[in-house]
């Protein structure tokens, strides 16, 4: 698929898929997506519009994720309880300006929308809007107030600001960052379950019993993740509607049209560090939900506080070919304009998306023709998971170039079923995988827990392994023979 090869830990086999006969156009599957962010502050609203697409344009990038709307607007917004920012100049429509020129120049605009976060005016006309604190105080950081994923803000008036938005620009798409209440603030506190009146009300309806007092009950991820694909099924409905052909993307696998990811870094983030985050992040998006693009924002930043030091090129320049390699789009994010100071990321990323604009007849209509499947977390497994014999082998596989294909849902078993040698389960191995061997498929487990179906006699097991195994028997596993083309004793 590619005139060489692609300098990335390990490149995945991808086939061309045809589009369906009378299917409606997808740009974002149809066309090869080299997306810029520029996630710019109040202070860049005075910004030279045709400045900023020209660079982008030169980057050269097709696709601008570009600041709209939710905390505040780069444009003139009239809806009650939505602000524009207020170094905007009287008049100025800097979302409108940039929307023009953008597609003046063939670049996809999508809007960048923020309902996580508002002003205490909002709060002190709707408080039963906001998340509540165990103690019954709101949620506050830096002057915004945190609204709750449950309440009227997300339900209700987030809906008018959109449709306002919608109806007066021609968007290619729009996401939405914070997608919901997070586990902790920016600097990193807790935040606790919240304990507003909706959330009391709905988690009992949902549980019969009250809202938990700590986050880790194990019912209440399960909780705010359905609440949020509720509010996601709503506005992706809402996005259709007003504007066809426009995608909806945010950070959920449920109701987007493309599958929000990022590599980041943290100072304070174990060593060391997982190097294939962003193969990880678009094989699992690509694979678990093929009919969706994924795009994993290369975060060029290093962290929070140092959100003008950039993380060194090679890493940045690690993260573009695993996006791409994987079937992914090109994407990186940075904080501002492109007027960096520090421009490392920028360097290193330049000619990676002049490479892939030249190449770009084949970074479209793609999908995994990996035989060997790794399950990531089980379905029904809320959002966390034990993780290190999964990216054990995750390892192992891409350093030992055998491709594969991650998914964390058991939709490959639907019809039409997708053929795999191998499914590698890690965590555990879900009873629906009965019938799978039965029919003649073959799991591997690497798993200290036994798996959930009859799969034979138990012979010994052994946990807190480290280190590896020999096998001196290989005829023990002929499924894993040289002639199968999977491991060599």
């Amino acid at each position: 698929m590619t005139r060489g090869a692609l300098p990335v830990a390990a490149t995945l086999a991808l086939a061309a898929v045809p589009a369906a006969a009378g299917a409606p156009a997808r740009w974002w599957m149809d066309e090869p997506v080299r997306l810029v962010q520029t996630n710019v502050r109040e202070t860049d609203s005075t910004l030279d519009a045709r400045r900023l697409v020209q660079q982008v344009a030169e980057f050269p990038a097709n696709t601008l994720l570009f600041n709209m709307g939710g905390i505040v607007a780069q444009y003139p917004t009239q809806v009650a309880f939505h602000y524009s920012s207020p170094h905007l100049p009287p008049g100025r429509d800097l979302f409108g300006e940039v929307l023009r020129e953008a597609h003046a120049r063939k670049i996809r605009v999508v809007g960048r929308f923020d309902l996580s976060k508002t002003q205490k005016a909002v709060f002190d006309a709707h408080p039963e809007w906001f998340f509540r604190r165990a103690s019954g105080e709101p949620a506050v950081y830096n002057g915004l107030y945190s609204a709750c994923i449950n309440g009227g803000y997300y339900r209700e008036h987030a809906p008018r600001i959109l449709a306002e938005a919608l109806e007066r620009y021609a968007v290619d798409g729009l996401f939405f960052n914070m997608f919901g209440n997070p586990s902790a603030d920016y600097s990193g506190r807790p935040m606790g379950p919240c304990h507003c009146d909706a959330c009391r009300a709905r988690f009992f309806a949902r549980h019969g019993r009250p809202l938990p007092a700590a986050a880790s009950d194990p019912d209440y991820p399960n909780f705010l993740a359905e609440s949020a694909q509720e509010v996601a099924a709503a506005i992706g409905a809402l996005v259709h509607r007003l504007r066809p052909g426009a995608a909806f993307l945010t950070y959920l696998d449920e109701h987007t049209d493309v599958i929000m990811h990022e590599s980041n870094t943290s100072v304070t983030r174990p060593l060391p560090l997982w190097p294939y985050s962003a193969s990880d992040n678009v094989n699992r998006a690509r694979n678990s939900e093929p009919g969706k693009m994924a795009v994993n924002l290369c975060m060029s930043f290093v962290d929070f506080p140092w959100r003008f030091a950039t993380v060194p090129g090679p890493e940045v320049a690690l993260r573009l070919w695993q996006n791409v390699a994987h079937g992914g789009a090109a994407a990186l994010a940075m904080v501002g304009t492109m007027e960096q100071q520090d421009q490392q990321a920028l360097d290193a990323a330049r000619p990676i998306y002049a490479w892939i604009a030249r190449n770009q007849e084949y970074f479209a209509g793609q999908r995994s023709a990996a035989r060997v499947l790794l399950l990531g977390r089980p379905s029904n497994a809320g959002r966390s998971y034990g993780q290190n014999s999964y990216r054990g082998l995750f390892r192992l596989l891409t350093e030992q170039h055998i491709p594969f294909a991650v998914s964390d849902n058991l939709k490959w078993l639907e019809a039409p079923k997708r053929e795999f040698d191998l499914v590698i389960a890690t965590n555990c191995a879900p009873v629906e995988l009965d019938d799978y061997v039965r029919q003649g498929g073959n799991v591997l487990v690497a798993s200290a827990q036994p798996p959930s179906f009859e799969a034979g006699r138990l012979v010994r097991r052994w946990t807190n392994v480290e280190g590896y195994f020999r096998i001196q028997s290989p005829e023990l596993f002929p499924s894993l023979s040289i002639e199968a083309g999977f491991l060599e004793w």
